[in-house]
């Protein structure tokens, strides 16, 4: 699929997703009590289902355009069994993420520690971590074999501002028992438009590739939240006045180096960590730790100026 088309999900790609839920082992259902693990860990703490509100918005973001970007082309760091932001120096208690961006992105990451570190995103200056659920082919960890993060005006981009230091969410529901419960979740082929909530079985000669949308209405006030989502949220024909301040839109586009089937993620199942969660699981991370004055003038030069900017945030 071209880099810049995006697929809506149709009949088809629903009904094979569905399909694949009897496939799937008993996964702890969104919403449900705590997810307590053999050590005692409590995994009740990662976002869970949108509400019907939220899904719709979602949904209809997914079909929008930029209007306006810049972006930072990234490559895959590392991999490990941490989170910063929902187990904070629980040091592999978490299942396996894949880690781009900022090369240093650890169980006890901060804000200070990212800023010292370096990156493996174009450009240099973009220090922020990014991470996703570490996907499987055959039981076998595939890392990503191309990272895009787009930074992305698509409604009042002439009233976006860059994102606060230190700002931090999770979009998607890692704990989803069906295609529906995760609206986030979006995979599709290369060269190729329709997309699914859950894994395509791409055909020889395409790369499975998935796109991850986060929100762009921030409350103004909060870097982070208890559930790491309600300080933000999915714009719905406007923002909220809960939420008046607009962001550009932060859009994960991944491929990875496979295709056919045998595909999972790193998961957590009744309180145990996985490798093979379905597809439906998907869901991202992000700490800014941009350097702010840069992200501001590409946010100005490039987003409320209604432009396409490349790595270097001048117009392409």
């Amino acid at each position: 699929m071209n880099a810049r088309l995006r697929g809506v999900i149709g009949a088809a790609s629903v009904a094979l997703a569905l399909a694949l839920i009897g496939s799937v082992v008993a996964y702890q259902p969104a919403g449900a009590g705590p997810l307590v693990n053999h050590d005692g860990v409590n995994h009740d703490n990662h976002p869970a289902a949108p509400d019907a509100h939220q899904a719709a918005a979602i949904e209809g973001q997914a079909g929008i355009q930029a209007a306006s970007e810049f972006r930072a082309n990234c490559r895959a760091s590392h991999r490990s069994g941490n989170d910063p932001i929902i187990y904070p120096n629980q040091t592999g208690v978490s299942h396996v993420h894949e880690f781009f961006g900022n090369r240093s992105t650890n169980a006890s990451s901060t804000y200070t520690s990212l800023k010292a570190a370096g990156t493996t995103c174009d450009p240099v200056v973009d220090l922020s971590a990014y991470w996703v659920p570490t996907l499987y082919k055959n039981g076998q960890p595939v890392a990503p074999e191309s990272v895009t993060v787009y930074y992305q005006g698509i409604h009042d981009m002439q009233r976006a501002v860059a994102h606060p230091p230190n700002l931090r969410y999770v979009v998607g529901n890692s704990r989803a028992t069906s295609p529906d419960q995760n609206p986030s979740a979006r995979w599709s082929c290369t060269t190729q438009s329709p997309s699914s909530r859950d894994f395509m079985n791409c055909p020889a000669g395409t790369k499975l590739e998935t796109y991850l949308d986060f929100p762009t209405c921030w409350n103004g006030r909060d870097l982070d939240s208890a559930n790491h989502k309600d300080h933000i949220v999915f714009w719905a024909g406007s923002c909220p006045s809960t939420h008046p301040v607009v962001l550009p839109r932060l859009e994960f586009l991944i491929t990875y180096p496979v295709n056919g089937g045998g595909l999972s993620l790193g998961g957590t199942v009744n309180g145990v960590n996985v490798t093979n969660a379905p597809g439906y699981t998907y869901h991202g991370d992000f700490i800014n730790a941009w350097d702010q004055p840069e992200l501001e003038r590409r946010v100005r030069d490039c987003v409320n100026a209604g432009r396409i900017c490349g790595t270097n945030g001048n117009p392409i």
